[in-house]
């Protein structure tokens, strides 16, 4: 049974790992939701759905390839909208996980093993969602992608290097396959587990490919312990670099809220915060739909509750140098974006992301919002619905006024723009659900490390 969720003592902390674990017990319980032959009534509610929302972005999609772009609601002064909006905020959703695989096994944190493999998981789904945008964003891919990649002399005429679109292509595409191969190493232990497992022999046959002639012996484990560490420090490096040349495509420019320095700094703190939440998001149903509270236990909850604490603070004073700057550089033009955000038609965003991002989130304070799963779930909702909304503050209303008054617009979403962010969104869920039904989300061998059987061993 799992260990049910009471707060221990004052000054004790809970433990890693729940009570009278075993290797049996951790192989059997993390392995038996993927080699059970009966799939929860659940997990085929929660995948129809999202397969319904999948099917909605492909009719969106479809029709905006047979359309163009004129479906949505961008205008003149405002020729990003939800495209770029959504595409920003799923590249920050994705960085919690490479934080918590690399950054943290880097420092040897071990309360990391029982959520670093669904957190890669999800930079990985992320990412995909996010590279949808920018294929989609011109109306018409098999043309204007062509110019994103590096074709020199073709036609007679280069690539903008010097355009940081240019720069996002190899950002993502670079963080995407860094985060896969760190993702499918990892996991090529656990599907020996599984292959060993399995009941019947379509199962064996299928794991063993994928656990690559995985025995366990020395050599195996030498090899896999150096490649691991190698990508560990691989990726490390692009947790930084991958929002920074995101926030680049805005801080290069001369629109007024964007030309600021500190914004791949700003950026990144953005991204971790946006991504642990989506952490929490995913890890406390996880846990209790599938009974999981002795491996994800309330100290995981809790370090990822801190985490977003501190980066929350970065961000709050992210914005208040932001709107500081604008003021005390006496500029013209930064002080009307700091009114037409404090007062502006689209002041109200504004509002409610300083309500979302900044003012509930103080509530991580407490211990006692630290420690109660449901309040941490509704805690994490919050900051990523703040955290798109700062993504749509720093679009569209940066846009909408321009240094010229005739030049000054509104934008609209419209219901085609919607159900594309939307599909995304079922998408996402659609691929982590049919993750953790066929592949382990949580390791098995890092999690029989913690066990005492192996401290005894060593």
């Amino acid at each position: 049974m799992a260990a049910p969720d009471i707060l221990p003592p004052k000054g004790v902390r809970p433990p890693i790992i729940g009570p009278g674990q075993t290797f049996g017990t951790v192989t059997d319980r993390i392995a038996g939701i993927v080699l059970t032959k009966h799939t929860p009534i659940f997990w085929v509610a929660i995948a129809a759905i999202s397969l319904a929302l999948f099917g909605m972005l492909q009719t969106a999609v479809g029709y905006l390839l047979v359309k163009g772009v004129g479906i949505w609601g961008i205008t003149i002064p405002i020729g990003w909208g939800f495209a770029i909006v959504n595409f920003v905020w799923w590249i920050g959703i994705g960085h919690a996980g490479t934080l918590i695989s690399a950054i943290l096994l880097l420092f040897k944190q071990t309360w990391r093993t029982s959520i670093n493999r669904f957190a890669e998981a999800m930079t990985i789904f992320a990412v995909m969602q996010a590279g949808l945008f920018p294929l989609i964003h011109t109306g018409r891919p098999w043309l204007a992608a062509y110019w994103l990649f590096p074709i020199p002399l073709t036609m007679g005429v280069w690539p903008q290097f010097r355009s940081p679109l240019i720069w996002d292509v190899f950002a993502v595409s670079t963080y995407f396959t860094a985060s896969f191969l760190f993702w499918g190493i990892g996991l090529i232990p656990d599907f020996a587990t599984l292959r060993d497992s399995a009941k019947t022999l379509v199962v064996r046959r299928i794991y063993g490919m994928l656990a690559m002639g995985w025995r366990g012996s020395a050599k195996h484990w030498n090899r896999y312990e150096t490649a691991y560490m190698l990508l560990a420090g691989l990726c490390t490096p692009l947790v930084l670099s991958v929002h920074s040349v995101v926030s680049l495509d805005f801080a290069v420019s001369v629109v007024p809220g964007w030309h600021t320095t500190f914004f791949p700094p700003y950026f990144v703190a953005g991204a971790i915060y946006s991504g642990f939440a989506m952490v929490l998001m995913l890890a406390i149903p996880f846990r209790y739909l599938y009974g999981m509270q002795d491996f994800i236990t309330l100290r995981h909850l809790q370090n990822c509750g801190k985490l977003m604490l501190a980066t929350g603070q970065i961000v709050a004073y992210s914005y208040a140098m932001e709107m500081f700057i604008g003021w005390y550089s006496h500029d013209k033009y930064e002080l009307a974006m700091v009114n037409n955000r404090l007062h502006g038609p689209y002041s109200h965003y504004y509002y409610m992301l300083i309500l979302c991002n900044i003012l509930i989130p103080q509530s991580l304070w407490l211990n006692k919002v630290r420690s109660t799963p449901w309040i941490l779930f509704l805690v994490s909702v919050v900051v990523n619905t703040g955290m798109w909304l700062e993504r749509f503050v720093i679009v569209v209303m940066s846009l909408q006024r321009d240094y010229v008054p005739s030049s000054w617009g509104m934008y609209w979403y419209t219901k085609w723009d919607m159900m594309i962010f939307v599909g995304t969104m079922g998408f996402f869920t659609l691929l982590f659900f049919i993750f953790i039904r066929l592949m382990p989300a949580i390791s098995i061998f890092e999690m029989r490390n913690l066990i005492p059987q192996a401290k005894v061993k060593e």
